[in-house]
């Protein structure tokens, strides 16, 4: 298999659709939170590669190209907010407000965290960008002397928390305001939180898109301040 996956250009590429579209063919019969898409084809791409004795790199070597689409993708999340434009001009006191709050509680709550567990600097500042979309996230992780690639699983573990908990955390506070619901997910949860709330409505979606580009800017601003703390 290792050999296969060498010699092939796209294996790597194939393996990761395949798992990602059984995650969302679980997702659609079932409907169960825990199954989403993003999380399944990471666990079906780790027991492929464990079974089959492949190593990350021969792996990556194919699916590398799945990455190059990730800034575009994130891009493109600006034709909900266009939509929006209108209902984001009337609320722009409210949209700030909100996703600055949603990134002081998550810097914080890092923070806070680390001076618990006693962390270090390195593994503090490595969890500092967790809620940021994983273009701008692997950047400050790297700028700010933190371990990359960590950053990453923590990024995407926050994302899938945040899409299979987020509706139901809003329930269980009772927030049904559509906005509201767009802005924490986006800010909490980047782009797979977005997808959930593009899932809730074109109001949720556009706000979570807006959240996500907003927030990574005050976070790569305030990320170096909190850097300091420690």
């Amino acid at each position: 298999m290792a050999e296969f996956m060498q010699s092939s250009a796209y294996a790597g590429v194939t393996i990761s659709l395949i798992a990602y579209a059984v995650g969302a063919w679980l997702k659609r019969k079932f409907g169960f939170g825990f199954f989403n898409p993003l999380l399944i084809s990471i666990v079906v791409t780790i027991v492929v590669l464990v079974g089959c004795n492949v190593d990350y790199d021969t792996y990556n070597e194919g699916a590398q190209y799945l990455g190059w689409l990730l800034t575009p993708a994130t891009v493109a999340l600006a034709i909900p907010l266009y939509e929006e434009l209108e209902l984001l001009k009337k609320n722009a006191k409210a949209v700030i407000i909100g996703v600055l709050a949603g990134v002081l509680t998550s810097l914080l709550t890092v923070f806070v965290m680390a001076k618990l567990l006693g962390l270090s600097h390195e593994n503090y500042v490595t969890l500092l960008p967790k809620s940021i979309t994983t273009a701008i996230g692997m950047g400050v992780s790297e700028e700010l002397g933190g371990y990359v690639t960590i950053t990453v699983a923590v990024i995407i573990i926050t994302g899938v928390l945040g899409n299979i908990l987020g509706e139901f955390i809003c329930k269980l506070f009772r927030i049904h305001e559509p906005i509201s619901k767009g802005l924490a997910l986006g800010t909490a949860a980047h782009a797979i939180g977005t997808a959930k709330a593009m899932e809730l409505g074109d109001v949720e979606g556009a706000m979570s898109s807006l959240s996500i580009a907003v927030a990574g800017v005050l976070t790569v601003v305030l990320s170096s301040v909190f850097a300091g703390f420690m």
